[in-house]
């Protein structure tokens, strides 16, 4: 399918790089910071204790869905409270994952196609998580990244996919939302009103009842591809 774009949105985790094996390394990191800093707190919370923790924080904090970072502090100010450690641990616990957080190992398409893309129009992040792209080392790359915690909203709501739209001075169908999730990131985009990619990096099934990407990829080098072919912002210069 072909039709013209002025700008792009797209989602990070699993669709830039992958989530799980930054999550791992999280839990990893933080459980070592604990058992030498907290043991007592280590040992209630476990990796696995941690993980149903921080999955009931979650959920009982749902008025916090937008901002993970909160609702991360609030799950290590809980083990800590909870085991009789020291509160003042939260920081530096927090610096741990954040510092794992940004460390990231790319899909091995995504540097060069991200470059590839943003030469033909402008990128913005759109992300409920909390990876630092500057951090990272790929602002350069963006207009801008707008997270849910900055937004107060999270994908699929269309406010927030409607502010990168403004942000970014586009009308809403001049703008392709590119993303892994079906719900978050695909049927979201599409009710808001922009074009829609789905990235399938595992060969999924496409389930929803109502709605359908308008492209699917199974790489960004795949979209890099597509948008060569097709009216861009770039070719009004």
């Amino acid at each position: 399918m072909q039709f013209p774009i002025r700008a792009i949105t797209i989602d990070l985790d699993d669709t830039v790089w992958p989530f799980a094996p930054i999550g791992a390394r999280i839990e990893q990191a933080l459980d070592a910071f604990l058992r030498e800093h907290s043991p007592a707190t280590a040992e209630r919370y476990p990796i696995e204790r941690m993980r149903e923790l921080r999955a009931r924080v979650y959920a009982e904090n749902a008025h916090l869905a937008h901002d993970v970072e909160a609702l991360r502090q609030l799950t290590i100010e809980h083990a800590l409270r909870d085991s009789g450690g020291d509160v003042g641990l939260l920081d530096p616990a927090y610096r741990v994952f954040h510092a794992e957080r940004n460390r990231i190992e790319f899909y091995p398409d995504s540097l060069d196609a991200l470059a590839r893309i943003a030469s033909r129009v402008p990128m913005a992040a759109l992300t409920n998580g909390n990876a630092d792209i500057e951090h990272i080392g790929l602002s350069h790359l963006f207009a801008f990244k707008l997270a849910a915690r900055e937004h107060g909203a999270a994908k699929p709501e269309a406010s927030i996919f409607h502010a990168a739209c403004t942000r970014l001075g586009c009308a809403h169908g001049d703008v392709l939302h590119v993303g892994d999730h079906i719900e978050m990131d695909v049927a979201g985009a599409a009710r808001a009103g922009l074009r829609t990619c789905w990235i399938n990096r595992e060969d999924r099934r496409w389930e929803h009842p109502e709605l359908a990407p308008d492209l699917e990829f199974d790489t960004l080098t795949a979209l890099a591809d597509w948008l060569d072919t097709v009216p861009t912002a770039a070719d009004d210069a």
